[in-house]
């Protein structure tokens, strides 16, 4: 018999112990519950190392906690909250960029068209209630494995709402980011990436002043007034951040 290992990612430790233990009853699938986001990565990455990954990840919508380890573009910065932690669906998306095989269902207290289509954005296979039955969880969980897509009947048209304005809004936002030009392009990667001025300065070869002016650029061109707002609209519109690993590949224009 071919086992589902499942991982039950939840902050209410009772809810995730009782669902796992629920899920554990069932002769083909294998379970084990972590209580944070952290934790659940270092699940996900220890049971890689060992050669038994998981197949399908069932996290809490509302999952609180700092992830250490996501790259940034793989965290919807919309989705962070007041605190600065990020939510059930940006773990989604972290793990979709990691593991990409692991597939992933969100467990939701309540049904909201906005999120649910956010969660299908970041690489959710299926949006589930909390509520709903042992035997609907289990039909999720074996067709996601099956690469289908599961939501429930009454969120369809919202859903479907949500996704053809977020494409209206992307294509404006790549209509915006095409209006830059190319020292501006990678300026507001390093804004993606999380640099100050000073940083961007320094890797770009310019003077602070100059970044400011090029800064100051960007925020009118895309027609917002914070940083925060230019790096959402450039992940909105696909823009990565520069690699801060390598070495810089400009200087005054030319490729290093």
């Amino acid at each position: 018999m071919v086992r589902i290992r499942v991982l039950v990612v939840d902050d209410h430790r009772i809810f995730a112990e009782s669902l796992a233990a629920a899920l554990a009853a069932e002769p083909d699938v294998d379970v084990s519950a972590a209580g944070s986001g952290p934790a659940a990565l270092r699940c996900l990455e220890r049971a890689a190392a060992e050669g038994r990954r998981f197949d399908v990840l069932l996290v809490d919508a509302d999952l609180g906690g700092n992830l250490p380890g996501l790259r940034p573009a793989a965290v919807p910065v919309q989705e962070s909250n007041e605190d600065g932690l990020v939510d059930g669906i940006s773990l989604v998306a972290g793990v979709r960029s990691g593991q990409p095989s692991v597939r992933t269902v969100v467990l939701a207290e309540k049904d909201d068209p906005r999120r649910a289509a956010l969660a299908l954005q970041a690489g959710a296979s299926g949006w589930v209630a909390k509520d709903c039955s042992l035997s609907r969880l289990l039909t999720v969980i074996r067709g996601v494995l099956r690469d289908e897509t599961h939501l429930p009947p009454a969120l369809l048209t919202g859903v479907l709402r949500e996704l053809t304005a977020a494409r209206k809004h992307r294509t404006e936002s790549e209509r915006l980011v095409e209006s830059l030009t190319p020292r501006e392009r990678e300026v507001l990667r390093c804004m993606v990436a999380g640099l100050g001025r000073k940083a961007v300065a320094e890797r770009l070869f310019l003077s602070p002043h100059t970044v400011r002016t090029h800064m100051q650029n960007v925020l009118g061109k895309l027609g917002v007034h914070s940083t925060l707002a230019a790096v959402a609209l450039a992940r909105r519109a696909g823009v990565g951040p520069v690699d801060l690993t390598g070495d810089v590949v400009e200087r005054g224009g030319q490729l290093a």
